[in-house]
């Protein structure tokens, strides 16, 4: 199967995968012939991507990097704990409830041990979802890619977890900003944009008041937006004065944000996100960290169509394990015309071949 653009799919082109709610709900199944009214319909639901079927590619079959019940029973767990973090925290900063990271630490453990089990360099776009509210979602997402990158970085086991926490709660200190600013579909004026800085400064004092939390945690959620050249927020600090943590957490943050459809801006295929990454390495971001990422993440994911630089259009088809950037490719079309057979060339094997563009997909052929 292959990946194809919402909007430029036509009506008669089939589903090559599920399509689900947040709570695990098929909204339209594999194998559907989507018609206008459908596509429109996804469209509206902010679904950039979705998977189509293709007879030449459809062996072709992305793996997610974590199960789906797995996936959703995390960020409804991420979601209740925000919202009880939010409600029940006392006036002394204390809580009544469980505390969060007895229901955070285990997410993490299940989230390493799928990674570990999984093989496959990392890919959100596996699975197709919409998104009921972004905030429990993206934390999910940046948990895996930090994850990821902190197992690239062969941290170990007790430090990952305490990393992992601080993925998951890095927004919790967005609990408090108006959902107005949160939601506005315009940019922000100067003063939205002040309240929406503050999300660190919340979610640091919110989660150092857990005694039970370390409190590396806490600063993972305020250091996630500091930047090595002094010019993030909240507190502006540079190079070292920055938690290692912090600039992984920064890293997977950047990536998933670009990545994902908000109301204000489309999302960016994966290579498109790690161009803005590499555009900041030892300015904005750690050298290290983005190489680790690159090779824990797949940037060209299963499915993408695309063009290589001596013109032959194809599908990429696997991956190269630990190098997310040079893929098989599935050749489908040279010298402008389909070919009789298709065949693979590994980028890895073949390092004159550059993949020059993403193609928009219209029907599956």
């Amino acid at each position: 199967m292959r990946l194809a653009i919402t909007k430029s799919l036509s009506p008669g082109a089939r589903l090559g995968k599920d399509i689900y709610n947040e709570q695990g709900h098929i909204l339209l199944c594999e194998g559907l012939t989507l018609t206008q009214k459908m596509i429109a319909r996804l469209i509206s639901l902010n679904i950039p991507l979705v998977y189509i079927q293709d007879s030449r590619t459809d062996d072709i079959i992305p793996m997610p990097p974590v199960f789906g019940n797995l996936r959703r029973e995390a960020i409804n767990r991420i979601e209740t704990t925000f919202l009880d973090m939010k409600n029940e925290m006392n006036l002394d900063g204390s809580f009544t409830m469980e505390q969060p990271n007895v229901k955070f630490t285990q997410i993490v453990r299940n989230i390493m041990d799928e990674l570990n089990r999984n093989n496959e360099l990392l890919t959100i776009l596996a699975d197709v979802y919409t998104y009921d509210d972004y905030i429990f979602t993206h934390s999910f997402n940046v948990t895996l890619y930090t994850l990821a990158i902190g197992m690239e970085l062969n941290i170990n086991n007790k430090n990952l977890e305490i990393l992992g926490l601080g993925a998951i709660l890095h927004d919790v200190g967005k609990m408090f900003i108006p959902l107005g600013i949160l939601h506005k579909p315009g940019k922000l004026t100067e003063k939205e944009f002040e309240q929406i800085q503050k999300h660190a400064d919340y979610g640091f004092h919110l989660i150092k008041n857990v005694h039970t939390v370390s409190h590396l945690v806490a600063n993972c959620a305020y250091q996630h937006h500091e930047r090595l050249d002094g010019s993030g927020y909240p507190r502006g600090i540079k190079g070292d004065e920055i938690h290692y943590f912090g600039k992984i957490i920064a890293v997977a943050d950047v990536f998933d944000a670009v990545t994902s459809s908000r109301v204000y801006r489309k999302a960016m295929l994966p290579h498109q996100g790690l161009e803005i990454l590499y555009a900041g390495i030892g300015k904005k971001f750690d050298n290290t960290i983005i190489e680790a990422f690159r090779r824990a993440v797949a940037i060209y994911p299963n499915g993408l169509s695309v063009e290589l630089n001596d013109g032959r259009k194809g599908v990429v088809s696997a991956q190269n394990e630990g190098i997310g950037d040079r893929p098989m490719i599935r050749i489908l079309e040279e010298n402008g015309e389909q070919v009789k057979e298709s065949y693979e060339v590994d980028l890895n094997k073949n390092l004159q071949l550059l993949i020059m563009k993403c193609l928009n997909i219209q029907e599956p052929a």
